[in-house]
C-alpha cells in the first residue's frame, strides 16, 4: 500500500510539475548567457516567433550586425549558432574541423527516408568517411581532366541549342549540368529535360527537401516517434514508401553500368569511364563494407550536389550580365583579343582568360546557390571560442549570404565587378587585416561557396570547371542584354534550400553570323566526343 501511495504524493506531482521544469529552464539560461549573443529566446520555444518564415538570411544578416560575427539563436530547446564572418567560418568549420564536421540530427529524412545511406547526410565518422572516401575517387585531378572533354562538348552542344530556342535559355542550362553530372556519374548523357530519369532526380530531389523544413514533423523534436509501428504513424509510411522508390531507381542505375561492363567485356565495346564504373572496379579488387542499396547512393549523390546548384549559378550569371552591361563589354573585350572570332575557348585557354576566371569566382560570390551554407553542421565536443562556450550537440550554420556580402571583405557587395578576384587582387586582400576580425579572408580563392573543412563540397572544382567552359563559349558566342523597358530586380530569388533567380526574360543573341558558323562547324566535334556516352531514353 505504501508503494502506490506515493504515487499519489503531491509532492511528487509538485516535482514533476514545477521543480523538474525549473531546473530545465535555469539549465537553459545558464547554457544561453555562456554562449554566443542574440537575440532573447522564451522559455522551452525559443526564438520560434522570431525567426522570418520567408528569406531568413536576411533576417539572420540583420542580426550578425547587432550581435556580432557569431551569434546564437534557439529552435526551442537546442542552439543553432550562426556565422557571419569567413575567418569565424574557417576558424570553427575547417581549423576545429574535428570538432565541427557532425551533422544535426535529421530523422524524417536521413534516417526513415534513406535509411542512413545518403553522405549528406551522416554524421561524422566511420560510416561518413567511407562514402567520402568513395566519391572523391571520381574528383581527383586526373578525374577531373577526364570529364574535361565531356564538360567542353556539352558546353558547344549548350550555345548550339541556344541558337534555336534563345528564349528557352534556363533549362538548356538545366539540361547542359544534369547532362555532365549523369555523363560523371554513370557514363550516360542527357539529350532532353523529358527524360524519365531526369523527371525522377528531381521529384527525390524535392520530396527531400520538404522534409527538411523545421517544424513540419514532430519526430525531428521527440526521435522515439519514429518507432512508433507503422499501423499508427502514416505519415512514416509515405516517407518510407517514397525512400523505397528512390533507393529502387538508384539501384537501377548501377545496374545499367553493370550491364555495361558486361557488354563491354563480351563484345569489345568502349564505354565511357564514370564514376560508377569506377566504384564497381574498385569493388571486384577490395571489401567495400557497404550494402548494394547503400553503395548506389554514392554515385546517385552527385545529381543534387551538382545539377541544380550549377544551373542555378548560371542563372545568376545571366542576371548579372543582364544588369551590369559593363562586365559584359569586359568579356567580350578580353576574348576577342584572347580567342578571336574563329573558334571558341577551351580549357587550354584558362590561363589567359584571368577576367572570365574571375567572372566565375564572383558569381559563385555574389549570388550564393547555398545560401544559408548548405546543409548545416554539428559539434561533437563542448567548445569555447572568444570566451563563448558552444556545447557538444550545438547546429552551426554558415550564412553565406552574409558572409559573401560583408563589407568588410567585399566593398559594395551587391556590385558584380569580377575585378574583385583578380589575382593581384587577392594578393592585395590577402596580406590586408579587416577593422572587424583583424585578419584576412582566409580561403585562397577569396569566396568560400562550396562550404568549408570536411563537409566541403565534393564537387567544387568539377562545378568550376563546368562554369568556366560554359560562361567563356557562351560569352564568346552571344549578347546577353535587358529587354526594353523591363526593370530587374537583383533580390528576387526563390525561397527553399537553394535558391534562383525568380524567372526572367532577356534577349539573348549570337554577336554575329561568323561566330554562329564557327558554332555549327564545332558542334559536329562535339556531337562525336558525344557518341561515346549513351543517351537515357525519354
Amino acid at each position: 500500500m505504501a508503494s502506490e501511495s506515493i504515487w499519489w504524493s503531491p509532492y511528487l506531482w509538485l516535482s514533476v510539475l514545477i521543480v523538474i521544469p525549473t531546473i530545465t529552464f535555469l539549465h537553459d539560461v545558464w547554457v544561453w548567457y555562456r554562449m554566443p549573443p542574440g537575440p532573447t529566446p522564451l522559455p522551452f520555444v525559443g526564438n520560434k516567433f522570431q525567426l522570418p518564415k520567408s528569406q531568413p538570411w536576411i533576417q539572420f544578416q540583420k542580426w550578425s550586425k547587432q550581435y556580432g560575427p557569431i551569434f546564437t539563436i534557439w529552435i526551442g530547446r537546442n542552439p543553432t549558432v550562426i556565422i557571419s564572418d569567413p575567418v569565424v567560418a574557417a576558424e570553427l568549420m575547417e581549423k576545429r574541423s574535428t570538432k565541427y564536421s557532425s551533422r544535426p540530427r535529421m530523422v524524417a529524412m536521413g534516417e526513415i527516408l534513406w535509411g542512413g545511406a545518403s553522405v549528406l547526410v551522416q554524421p561524422y565518422g566511420k560510416e561518413w568517411s567511407v562514402r567520402r572516401k568513395l566519391l572523391h575517387q571520381a574528383m581527383t585531378p586526373k578525374a577531373l581532366r577526364m570529364y574535361k572533354p565531356i564538360q567542353t562538348a556539352e558546353a558547344s552542344r549548350l550555345c548550339s541549342q541556344l541558337l534555336e530556342t534563345p528564349n528557352n535559355w534556363e533549362k538548356l542550362l538545366e539540361r547542359f549540368t544534369s547532362s555532365v553530372v549523369f555523363s560523371v556519374a554513370y557514363g550516360h548523357r542527357i539529350d532532353s529535360l523529358n527524360a524519365e530519369v531526369i523527371h525522377q532526380r528531381f521529384k527525390f530531389m524535392h520530396y527531400a527537401s520538404s522534409l527538411n523544413v523545421p517544424g513540419k514533423y514532430l519526430v525531428e523534436s521527440f526521435p522515439i516517434l519514429k518507432h512508433v509501428p507503422d499501423v499508427l504513424a502514416p505519415w512514416k509510411v509515405e516517407i518510407k514508401k517514397h525512400g523505397r522508390e528512390e533507393a529502387a531507381a538508384n539501384m537501377q542505375l548501377v545496374e545499367l553500368v553493370k550491364s555495361d561492363i558486361a557488354r563491354a567485356n563480351t563484345h569489345g565495346d568502349e564505354i565511357a569511364d564514370s564514376l560508377c564504373k569506377l566504384l564497381l572496379e574498385l569493388r571486384e579488387k577490395e571489401h567495400i563494407p557497404l550494402s548494394d542499396r547503400d553503395f548506389s547512393y554514392v554515385p546517385a549523390s552527385l545529381f543534387g550536389a551538382g545539377s541544380d546548384t550549377t544551373a542555378s549559378t548560371l542563372c545568376s550569371a545571366i542576371l548579372a550580365l543582364v544588369t551590369h552591361p559593363e562586365t559584359l563589354r569586359a568579356a567580350h573585350e578580353e576574348l576577342d583579343n584572347v580567342i578571336g572570332p574563329d573558334r571558341t575557348p577551351t580549357f587550354d585557354d584558362e590561363a589567359h582568360l584571368p577576367y572570365i576566371r574571375a567572372l566565375v569566382k564572383e558569381v559563385l560570390r555574389w549570388r550564393p546557390v547555398a545560401v544559408l551554407g548548405g546543409t548545416p553542421h554539428a559539434s561533437t565536443e563542448d567548445d569555447v571560442y572568444e570566451g563563448y562556450y558552444i556545447p557538444s550537440g550545438t547546429t552551426v550554420l554558415g550564412n553565406s549570404w552574409a558572409i559573401n556580402l560583408n563589407e568588410e571583405y567585399y566593398p559594395d557587395p551587391h556590385l558584380f565587378d569580377p575585378t574583385r578576384f583578380f589575382d593581384t587582387t587577392l594578393a592585395q586582400r590577402s596580406k590586408m587585416p579587416t577593422p572587424v576580425t583583424g585578419k584576412p579572408h582566409p580561403a585562397k580563392a577569396g569566396h568560400s561557396s562550396f562550404g568549408w573543412g570536411r563537409r566541403i563540397c565534393p564537387g567544387a572544382d568539377l562545378a568550376a570547371n563546368s562554369l568556366f567552359v560554359s560562361l567563356a563559349k557562351l560569352l564568346w558566342a552571344f549578347d546577353i542584354k535587358p529587354l526594353d523597358g523591363v526593370r530587374y530586380d537583383i533580390f528576387a530569388y526563390t525561397e527553399g534550400f537553394n535558391i534562383r533567380p525568380r524567372k526572367f526574360e532577356c534577349d539573348i543573341r549570337v554577336r554575329s553570323q561568323a561566330r554562329e558558323e564557327v558554332l555549327r562547324r564545332e558542334l559536329g566535334g562535339a556531337e562525336r566526343v558525344l557518341e561515346r556516352f549513351t543517351p537515357f531514353g525519354e
